[in-house]
């Protein structure tokens, strides 16, 4: 679990706004997330007190004054969050889980490759700003992936802002090249020495296999439903080759020793 001060207070919502079809950005006033790294994640508790549970969000972006998330509806817990306005007042938990390592060692002098499949762009826009304020890496790409042009390319604009060269890839090629996020990565003919991805598991053990046949440096965030959040409940877990010293076998808890892992410490 991530060593920074897990916090649970109220929010207020200071806007929200619709990307695309049932796909939402909202903007909190909350301090809650001051040092969280990206790749972490929160916990958003619906004003329904009949859910218990909080709805995990990763963090989009960040400041000492304010926190993004961008999410997809799916259920009711998720609808009634996107149905809130601004002035709203939500309960928030957070920073969670481990992030992507970038420290300035690991992405000093190196090319990059930001793969986002879906909704793993969000997870991966924070990571893009510290990538760009750092300044450090030889060159870095985004390759975000959607289904059709449907999806409004949302948050494509937001990671050119960080001058970044950002390729955009449609399943029916409606926008952008036709395919998926590795099969624009290997049409721009470039061998990244160092990858951040995130998005379905079908893209993410496709990453995996491309960076073990390229000898590529390669860090993945899964997506799984989660229960507590927490690590109590043991209801999102992976295989891995590491002993989970909680559960004595070889497994990760998601929502604990991940959501960001190592390619190659996962079994996926």
């Amino acid at each position: 679990m991530t060593d920074e001060l897990i916090l649970r207070k109220k929010a207020k919502i200071k806007r929200k706004t619709l990307l695309a079809p049932d796909i939402y950005r909202i903007t909190f006033e909350t301090d809650i997330c001051r040092g969280a790294k990206p790749g972490q994640f929160v916990l958003v508790y619906p004003k329904d007190g009949s859910k218990l549970l909080g709805r995990p969000f990763c963090i989009a972006d960040t400041t000492a004054e304010y926190m993004d998330i961008v999410f997809r509806v799916v259920g009711e817990g998720t609808r009634e969050i996107s149905s809130c306005t601004a002035g709203d007042m939500l309960e928030i938990e957070g920073p969670l889980g481990r992030g992507y390592p970038f420290d300035n060692d690991k992405i000093s002098g190196r090319t990059i490759a930001l793969l986002g499949g879906g909704l793993g762009a969000p997870s991966l826009l924070f990571l893009a700003r510290e990538l760009a304020e750092a300044g450090s890496a030889a060159e870095t790409a985004a390759y975000l992936g959607y289904r059709d042009k449907g999806f409004k390319c949302f948050l494509a604009d937001d990671f050119r802002a960080y001058c970044m060269d950002t390729v955009i890839a449609t399943d029916d090629g409606s926008e952008g090249i036709r395919g998926n996020v590795l099969e624009a990565l290997e049409e721009s003919g470039k061998n990244p020495e160092l990858i951040y991805a995130c998005g379905p598991l079908p893209m993410l053990k496709a990453v995996k296999e491309y960076a073990q046949k390229r000898g590529s440096e390669a860090y993945i965030s899964l997506e799984e439903h989660m229960a507590c959040g927490l690590g109590v409940c043991l209801g999102c877990v992976v295989k891995t080759v590491l002993r989970d010293e909680h559960s004595r076998v070889n497994n990760a808890r998601i929502c604990t020793e991940g959501p960001v892992f190592s390619a190659e410490e996962v079994d996926i």
